[in-house]
């Protein structure tokens, strides 16, 4: 086991850092989200769109697709689940427990129009992604000029 000399400046740049993501987490006001988020973990996502149609990406380890839900309404869709914790061993001597577990519900209001008997839902290693594709209306179109 060797010392670690105490450096009360790397003590205050990790506190500030702490603090940093306190709030950027608190004050993340993103346009497409429309709901806080109940569970004691959120999974991570990602939200592209193409001329097409959006496509959402989020990380669910250590979860089935049996135990996602997916809903959309009204605009909105939504990812529900639970991340069920593992059996603790009494036998064992735990040192660190870093892993977080709960229910969790993600909700994100999209600014246009989806074909929602379109939607596809694909689950692979641990990873959800939906394609949600724009309807006709909401699709980017080419006005053609007529010169006279």
């Amino acid at each position: 086991m060797s010392l670690v000399r105490w450096s009360p400046a790397r003590e205050l740049l990790n506190i500030r850092s702490d603090f940093d993501r306190v709030f950027n987490r608190f004050f993340d006001h993103d346009a497409l989200e429309t709901s806080y988020r109940s569970g004691a973990w959120e999974p991570a996502v990602d939200i592209s769109e193409t001329a097409d149609e959006y496509q959402i990406h989020a990380d669910l380890p250590g979860l089935t697709k049996d135990e996602v839900k997916i809903n959309y309404e009204d605009g909105v869709i939504s990812i529900r689940g639970e991340k069920k914790q593992e059996k603790e061993d009494k036998q064992k001597n735990y040192h660190r427990l870093e892993r977080s577990y709960g229910m969790f519900e993600r909700s994100f209001r999209l600014p246009n129009r989806v074909e929602i008997g379109k939607i596809e839902a694909k689950f692979k290693d641990g990873v959800l992604t939906l394609r949600l594709p724009k309807s006709e209306e909401a699709k980017p179109k080419e006005i053609p000029i007529r010169i006279s």
